[in-house]
């Protein structure tokens, strides 16, 4: 089985990912953030860094969907490969940050990389108001995001509400963190996995 976690930057995908594998037994599978070689220039020049850094996240994550198809046990991953056309490629194109040609190529490459996509079992999409997302990105410290500004985040939000409001392709389960803290509060966490068993059970059946 293939569960993936998508969300906004700062909402909570790869804590919660981790806490999910380690109740369910699943194998994560991490977002390439940390090891994407353009990501600290990106944020400090987008216009200039924007085609780099995306192609290096549809490379990653088009070889995670590769091991997946041979993964004989079930995993959880952290962020789609649909998330980055649809969300973040498709922002920094409308925003002026990538190019028509930039652009145009890249949606080239997409396409045929989606010729090999199989769906994930099941979407979890994690929605936070801007706030929350701002604090959360205050909070983890992560020095390639500091100059990360409030009309970017907010300029993904409009562009993940749009794409789950329109997703197709399998069962979505549509869970809003802002009051919720798996961390430190347990019964949070169960609240989430309840939600979790019972979309699973309805879509087994």
């Amino acid at each position: 089985m293939h569960v993936a976690i998508a969300g906004n930057i700062g909402a909570g995908k790869t804590t919660l990912a981790h806490l999910l594998s380690k109740h369910y037994g699943w194998e994560v599978l991490p977002e390439a953030a940390d090891t994407n070689p353009y990501l600290k220039d990106f944020y400090e020049d987008m216009p200039r860094w924007a085609f780099h850094v995306q192609i290096y996240f549809l490379t990653s994550r088009f070889q995670q969907v590769l091991q997946i198809a041979q993964y004989p046990h079930d995993v959880v991953q952290d962020r789609t490969i649909y998330e980055d056309a649809y969300i973040f490629a498709r922002n920094l194109h409308t925003s002026g940050l990538m190019n028509e040609r930039d652009y145009h190529t890249y949606l080239q490459m997409f396409e045929s990389v989606m010729e090999l996509v199989r769906p994930p079992d099941l979407l979890i999409y994690l929605e936070a108001d801007l706030d929350k997302l701002m604090d959360q990105i205050r909070q983890r410290g992560r020095a390639y995001e500091k100059n990360i500004s409030q009309d970017y985040i907010a300029a993904l939000s409009e562009h993940y509400r749009q794409w789950t409001s329109n997703y197709d392709k399998g069962p979505l389960l549509v869970i809003n963190v802002n009051e919720l803290d798996y961390v430190r509060r347990p019964g949070d966490l169960q609240l989430i996995v309840q939600q979790i068993d019972a979309t699973l059970s309805r879509t087994r059946h």
